[in-house]
């Protein structure tokens, strides 16, 4: 299995620490920087020549909020795959972080498995939501008609093959694994796949998730 690469961002030494421990006893995890504050992450950033695959972040940082460093991580660094790791879990910030381009949003206070397990799960698929964060997505406030609009709010039209990967995306297929559910090449499964993220306007994948659930697209059961 290949090394996933990873950062730390949180202000909280004895968590950050804790973090760093679990994560150089899995086998295929190596940490690659940690960090205490949002600008000290970016300064590291800017010095490196390697970048980490996932970045397990606080939502509360001193200098700044998860929001806004997720926004900075998304314009200059799109492929860090960003996972929350917060003890804030009102479903309307589980739900901001997501639509801006969080790949998960986990509780401090979950288990070091579930933990592997995201991080694991997000390098595979793109995404981990937990039942919290589904509920969140699920309680978002919807368009009130049917419609099928982006994050701009302009009316988009998927075709039949788009909606089909879309749904097996939703449920944490690769794109190998969908190339072979649909007798496609893998190209051309990611050819699909951009075109999803063109025309909704999303982000990630996560962002694609969100985008199905709130339009009914994918059915989860709370």
């Amino acid at each position: 299995m290949a090394t996933v690469s990873i950062a730390i961002v949180d202000d909280q030494l004895l968590f950050r620490q804790g973090l760093a421990a679990l994560i150089s006893n899995v086998s295929n995890f190596t940490l690659l920087l940690e960090a205490e504050t949002g600008s000290d992450l970016l300064e590291q950033l800017q010095q490196t020549h390697q970048f980490p695959d996932i970045l397990l972040m606080d939502m509360k940082l001193p200098d700044m909020n998860g929001i806004e460093l997720n926004e900075i991580l998304h314009s200059k660094y799109p492929l860090i795959k960003v996972i929350v790791v917060s003890m804030y879990n009102q479903e309307r910030l589980m739900y901001r972080m997501i639509e801006a381009g969080a790949c998960g949003y986990l509780a401090k206070n979950c288990d070091k498995q579930e933990l592997i397990t995201a991080i694991q799960t997000t390098i595979k698929s793109g995404f981990y939501f937990t039942y919290d964060a589904m509920k969140a997505i699920h309680n978002a406030p919807t368009y009130k008609n049917h419609i099928v609009r982006n994050i701009n709010n302009i009316p988009v039209e998927l075709s039949e093959r788009e909606e089909e990967v879309l749904k097996l995306i939703c449920n944490e297929y690769t794109a190998a694994q969908i190339a072979t559910q649909l007798f496609l090449s893998v190209r051309t499964v990611e050819g699909h796949r951009n075109n999803l993220l063109m025309k909704t306007g999303c982000k990630n994948t996560a962002g694609l998730v969100v985008f199905a659930i709130r339009h009914e697209m994918f059915k989860i059961n709370l």
